[in-house]
């Protein structure tokens, strides 16, 4: 078996696991009914899904090692495609076709950003001021897109996604410097920055129950968005990598932009909406009555 069929499979059965994953965090979010990080450690449900989003890291991760990252992480958009109808599925309703339409521009819109943003694995790393840095505006920008408001499902899903990234990114430097024959194995940059690794993996991870709470299409949409943009933009503003394509590829990005944002709202206005009924009652529209007659004096 080749190593390119071997980083596909990989890349799918790790989709499938973060698909699986979130499907299993919007059913908990859903039938919680007071959101509480202490809440979520004493159910079962919780531990399962932190099970199988940790088996998708690792099948992602042995992915790269087989594959480009050209190959492997657009990929890793099959996620919301699985996860739809799954969530569909279990929930016994069909998939409406705003949610097929959302679906599918926002991965068109993913494809053409990482195909214009997403290269060969670099060669140069972060160092420990650079991580600090990137580590310390992503704190920044996560407290404030985790800040109290308006729509909080799609902001905890960006700021989701954004740690997802980061710790991504940050996995990088852990592995070049943990193999790198030069140093010790435990020196004190691998143990750092893979302890920045474990605080926005798990960021990442309760973000993004929170964000489900308001359901899983559009969420799970800026989730998979938000993960190789906040990637890609430590890669073009540090590591040194460009846009591929020079001006056509910028043109390729903005449009992908504009197709997965479009995708986003979609996904955002669709979905099952519950009813506003009291519990084991159904909904009985009151019909019109002419008013009674007053009484004569």
């Amino acid at each position: 078996m080749s190593a390119a069929l071997i980083a596909v499979l990989l890349s799918l059965l790790s989709a499938g696991a973060y698909a699986v994953a979130a499907v299993a965090q919007e059913r908990l979010a859903s039938r919680t009914a007071r959101p509480g990080v202490l809440r979520l450690f004493g159910r079962r449900a919780w531990w399962w899904s932190v099970l199988l989003n940790g088996t998708g890291a690792l099948l992602h991760v042995v992915a790269l090692r087989y594959g480009p990252l050209t190959v492997v992480q657009p990929l890793g958009a099959l996620t919301l495609v699985a996860a739809v109808p799954l969530g569909a599925r279990i929930a016994r309703r069909r998939v409406s076709a705003v949610e097929w339409r959302g679906t599918g521009l926002t991965l068109l819109g993913l494809g053409a950003l990482l195909l214009t943003a997403s290269g060969p694995a670099p060669d140069d790393v972060l160092s420990v001021p650079e991580a600090l840095a990137v580590s310390a505006t992503t704190a920044a920008l996560i407290g404030a897109l985790a800040w109290p408001g308006a729509r909080p499902g799609l902001r905890h899903a960006t700021a989701s996604g954004i740690a997802s990234g980061v710790a991504s990114a940050l996995t990088q430097t852990v592995t070049v410097a943990a193999t790198d024959r030069t140093g010790p194995l435990l020196s004190a940059q691998t143990v750092g920055v893979a302890l920045l690794v474990a605080a926005f993996a798990t960021a990442g991870l309760l973000l993004a129950q929170t964000a489900y709470r308001g359901g899983l299409g559009a969420p799970l949409a800026v989730v998979t968005l938000a993960n190789p943009l906040a990637a890609a933009l430590i890669g073009v503003v540090l590591l040194g990598e460009r846009l591929r394509g020079g001006v056509a590829g910028v043109l390729l990005a903005l449009t992908g932009a504009a197709l997965a944002s479009w995708g986003v709202v979609l996904l955002s206005r669709a979905g099952p909406r519950p009813a506003r009924t009291e519990p084991g009652t159904a909904f009985v529209p009151r019909q019109q009555t002419a008013p009674e007659p007053l009484p004569r004096p």
